[in-house]
């Protein structure tokens, strides 16, 4: 076996411990070449797509590749800022974010994010984070609902990636949190901020993104969790049973997926009169193309030209306090037995340079 150059391991280093924040990936730019190298490895992955590969190659290599590559860049470009990639843009900000709260909590934890598809990859990161001085590593994949399609893919990114690694660090793996109830919280929370704004809807539409049916059938639990987070959010906001529903976004591909569908379903909904629906994404962390594309626009234009009279995306969670802090609340709890507390002098100097921040982003803000 080959394995991967890594530091020589010294006596007495003191060795530290890291988060890292998983998500999905983005291209690196909204091109047609950029989206092309993204999609044959997001589509490649025997997680996500499990039709015979010799099939399969063929249908990805001459039939998605050459004519979505174009299509799917337009789409990235309508919804890509000057920072770039919003998924990549808020994950980072949702790392950096993470690691303040982890030290005012008391924790002295590396804070790093990667991706599964594209960059920063997470082998790449997982790399440094060895050459850190990291031995204590924990994985927080960015989907609070498990399937095999996303979570799973990350687990296999890292056991892959360590298949190649003498010596290991000390691995804990997080698999979910869909009805943590901060998670919960901080949903309920961004709900009633837009509701405060915006006043209430005829219907709140909780949209998933959708996964074959067969998986279900074969046991992936991903159609339940689903379930359980919008019961329970319902629960939260006080919500009665006709007062929301549960769709399932970005079907591909002619197999049956998880019902119901939520393009259909809102069409359905302006043709029965329903004249404003609320559509939130419970299950993505960070805004990107299936939320502000596929529903911020091509679900709305196709909600209003069918009858409906208004149409609001709630954000997804993005940098929301709220959220931050159910993520240390979640990071927190997989710490437990691992030496990560500052000491007492530690402390209190992360606690003054915290002032010191606060200080002066009051101060810059005032001047502005």
């Amino acid at each position: 076996m080959t394995f991967r150059k890594e530091p020589p391991f010294t006596h007495g280093a003191t060795l530290k411990t890291a988060v890292v924040l998983v998500n999905l990936g983005t291209p690196d730019a909204p091109t047609a070449s950029a989206v092309r190298r993204y999609l044959k490895q997001f589509l490649s992955d025997t997680r996500v797509v499990e039709i015979p590969r010799i099939i399969w190659w063929c249908i990805l290599h001459w039939i998605i590749l050459p004519f979505r590559s174009s299509k799917s860049a337009q789409k990235y470009a309508s919804i890509w800022t000057n920072e770039g990639s919003p998924l990549k843009v808020n994950t980072e900000k949702q790392s950096m974010l993470l690691r303040g709260y982890l030290g005012q909590r008391g924790h002295k934890v590396e804070v790093a994010y990667g991706m599964r598809y594209g960059n920063p990859s997470l082998s790449s990161v997982l790399d440094k984070l060895k050459v850190d001085g990291c031995d204590r590593i924990l994985i927080l994949p960015a989907y609070p609902q498990y399937s095999a399609t996303t979570t799973a893919s990350i687990f296999d990114a890292v056991f892959s990636h360590y298949a190649q690694i003498r010596n290991i660090p000390e691995l804990r793996l997080v698999k979910n949190y869909h009805d943590h109830e901060a998670y919960i919280q901080a949903l309920k929370e961004s709900v009633l901020a837009h509701w405060e704004m915006n006043g209430l809807p005829d219907k709140l539409v909780m949209s998933f993104h959708g996964v074959p049916k067969r998986t279900l059938l074969l046991g992936d639990p991903y159609h339940c969790e689903c379930y359980k987070t919008a019961r329970l959010l319902a629960h939260a906001l006080d919500l009665s049973q006709d007062q929301y529903m549960v769709t399932f976004q970005s079907r591909f591909g002619k197999a049956e997926w998880l019902q119901p569908y939520t393009a259909p379903t809102l069409e359905k909904l302006a043709k029965q009169g329903i004249g404003r629906v609320d559509v939130m994404c419970p299950g993505f962390t960070s805004d990107c193309l299936e939320t502000l594309e596929e529903i911020g626009i091509e679900a709305k234009a196709d909600f209003l030209k069918a009858g409906g009279k208004e149409f609001y995306l709630i954000p997804c969670l993005n940098q929301s306090p709220a959220w931050i802090n159910a993520l240390a609340m979640l990071v927190e709890e997989q710490l437990i037995g691992w030496p990560t507390r500052l000491s007492v002098s530690e402390l209190a100097e992360q606690k003054a340079q915290a002032v010191v921040q606060k200080n002066e982003a009051i101060r810059i803000g005032a001047v502005s």
